[in-house]
């Protein structure tokens, strides 16, 4: 479905509950070097569960090496400093959705250059930020939104069809 861009991730677990969510959502999930963490961290295992063998990863030295890879491809970079809302865009299959470090966001320079596919997830008042999983998962699932959810299992069902109210 979406592809889903870190740029040098610091926090395990926020890599591994992003992993899980593009397991759940068909989604590749690209880490662009360097990475706060060992791939084998148990905190990032740890936090992807038993999703690894669902989840498509890329590996990347740099920015330019995936843009070069992907060149043509819908990129849109998620930013507090953007001044277009998300849910805005209308978003399609293999669109890249690029995140930032969980310290600093995404280099300005970057944002600067393509300021037209910055995106905002509003908050209250004057906070940092969201957590980074989060703000993946809102992405997703919007970009999913518009797609009527296609190929998604959308149905669920009880086990125990006795229960009452």
């Amino acid at each position: 479905m979406f592809n889903i861009v870190l740029v040098e991730p610091e926090i395990p677990q926020n890599t591994g509950n992003i992993a899980r969510t593009c397991a759940a959502t068909g989604c590749t999930l690209h880490l662009v070097r360097p990475l706060g963490f060992e791939i084998s961290d148990k905190y990032l295992k740890r936090a992807g569960l038993d999703y690894w063998q669902y989840v498509d990863i890329k590996l990347w030295d740099n920015l330019q090496e995936l843009f070069a890879a992907f060149h043509g491809a819908r990129f849109y970079y998620f930013t507090t400093k953007a001044e277009r809302r998300y849910s805005d865009a209308h978003f399609a299959d293999g669109d890249f959705l690029v995140f930032g470090k969980e310290t600093r966001g995404l280099p300005e320079e970057l944002l600067v250059e393509h300021r037209n596919e910055c995106l905002r997830i509003p908050m209250m008042g004057e906070l940092r930020s969201l957590n980074l999983s989060n703000s993946v998962a809102i992405a997703v699932y919007e970009g999913l939104r518009q797609s009527d959810f296609a190929g998604m299992n959308t149905k669920g069902h009880l086990h125990r069809l006795d229960w009452k109210d």
